[in-house]
């Protein structure tokens, strides 16, 4: 799973500590294009969001590498209190400068190899509902809405569901 994937000119490996300022930017400028007014100030730390997403023993980064550059991130895990079968996709992000060069679709297939390989039988997700480009991604990959968490009115995200074994 983690190496060279062949003809993409993408290399998918693990991302180290070292690298939570490179992920922290690249975060907020994939971010920053679903937020037309802005990405909102909560008050997040995201470089400590993303560190202890890195440094987390039980879930996973994985970053697309292209040109000697993190060209796309993905962080993953089973969620506390949620039944091990089924992993989560916590972020999922391509650098704008690489959209629709297939670092995206690269990093995925990563990711499904490695949850397959973890004994995953489903992954989900959640995107938000003004991330349009996002959804196709997700469509195109095989994603569709969770009949477990079916949209409420005045939500903020999509809930999908990925059949990692074949559901």
């Amino acid at each position: 799973m983690i190496g060279e994937r062949p003809g993409t000119g993408t290399v998918i490996r693990t991302v180290v500590p070292a690298e939570t300022g490179t992920v922290v930017a690249l975060h907020a400028r994939a971010r920053a294009t679903y937020y037309p007014d802005g990405i909102p100030q909560d008050g997040t730390d995201w470089a400590a969001v993303w560190h202890a997403a890195i440094t987390r023993p039980d879930g996973q980064v994985l970053c697309a590498v292209r040109g000697g550059r993190i060209a796309g991130l993905a962080s993953f895990r089973v969620p506390e209190g949620a039944d091990a079968d089924t992993v989560k996709l916590f972020q999922f992000h391509v650098d704008p400068d690489h959209w629709r060069t297939g670092v995206g679709t690269a990093l995925h297939t990563a990711c499904v190899e490695q949850w397959r390989a973890d004994g995953h039988r489903a992954a989900v997700l959640d995107v938000h509902v003004d991330n349009r480009r996002a959804q196709a991604f997700y469509a195109r990959q095989g994603w569709t809405p969770d009949p477990a968490h079916p949209p409420a009115e005045g939500d903020h995200h999509l809930f999908l569901r990925f059949p990692v074994r074949g559901e």
